[in-house]
């Protein structure tokens, strides 16, 4: 058995389609299936149950598999160990970002890394925060940022930077009022994003329960949220960090929140335990900083990747 054939079997399970991780391969699906059949009798057992229509492991395909990743991402550690002790910042790269925080770093992150490190083959994936935990897991990916929180037994969670939220309200949604004050909108419509569980936690502590209130609606985007309250009046609430994002009219609906409540989001850096690339992580670090306001910071970051605090 050899890592190539490793490789193989991997990427059947990532595409679960012959076609697909064929190209990925750069070989034939003839080859990659006659390359398969070749190993499973090599192993003496069916790694794969095949038909026209799907592809999809055998039980003990399965075990294969995790062996074959855990084997492959131990294998990739040598070059990369040979690399961190001549302090070289190259080599594969592969970030996960989680979707309601992607559009505030990574538009600026992928220019001024891509120019600081030219020697980085860089790949960024857009993912919900369960998928990038799995991804980190499994080795598929090596580096992710998402909100705060999750937590596995391989993974090393590093604190990033915490962000604070605002309330975005129409124009006849108490508009004068110089501050929110969540107590004052229980009856209005409160408008949230689906798949962001920091900001439903955020939105609905701004009321004493969550039945209080007469509708919550669920949008998929910060932009469409703030196009369904300008449209259909209500307020939501939106990270600092979209501020910019704003036009001058929109800036005069924003508010800040007044009260001891959950308003604001904390993001986390995520990395496997065995995760050695040290000098790659920093680069990584340096460049966010680049582009997080300072005060947004988390000072436990500093002493965790091993860089000065600006503030000390």
């Amino acid at each position: 058995m050899t890592l190539q054939q490793l490789k193989y079997i991997v990427a059947i399970d990532r595409y679960r389609n012959f076609a697909k991780a064929a190209a990925e391969l750069d070989v034939t699906q003839p080859t990659l299936s006659a390359l398969l059949v070749k190993l499973e009798d090599e192993l003496g057992v069916r790694l794969f149950e095949r038909s026209n229509k799907s592809v999809r492991p055998t039980a003990i395909g399965e075990v294969v598999i995790r062996q074959a990743e855990a084997v492959l991402n131990q294998a990739e550690r040598i070059s990369e160990t040979v690399a961190e002790q001549k302090a070289e910042v190259c080599g594969p790269l592969s970030i996960g970002v989680g979707q309601s925080v992607a559009p505030y770093l990574m538009p600026w992150f992928i220019k001024k890394y891509t120019d600081g490190y030219p020697l980085v083959r860089l790949t960024v994936n857009e993912m919900k925060g369960d998928a990038i935990i799995e991804a980190l897991k499994l080795g598929k990916i090596d580096v992710g940022i998402a909100i705060g929180g999750h937590t596995a037994p391989e993974l090393e969670v590093i604190p990033f930077y915490s962000e604070p939220f605002h309330v975005y309200m129409a124009k006849d949604c108490l508009l004068k009022l110089p501050v929110f004050n969540p107590s004052d909108l229980v009856h209005e419509k409160m408008w949230i994003m689906k798949e962001s569980q920091c900001m439903r936690e955020s939105a609905f502590s701004f009321c004493k329960s969550r039945s209080i209130g007469r509708h919550i609606y669920e949008a998929g985007s910060i932009e469409t949220l703030i196009r369904i309250v300008d449209i259909n009046g209500g307020f939501t609430i939106i990270p600092e960090m979209h501020l910019p994002f704003l036009s001058d009219a929109q800036r005069e609906s924003v508010r800040p929140i007044e009260g001891n409540y959950v308003s604001k989001r904390e993001i986390s850096i995520y990395i496997r335990k065995d995760f050695i690339r040290h000098g790659i992580l920093k680069s990584v670090v340096k460049t966010l900083l680049s582009i997080i306001p300072r005060k947004m910071v988390d000072t436990e970051l500093y002493e965790r990747i091993g860089l000065s605090n600006p503030n000390a």
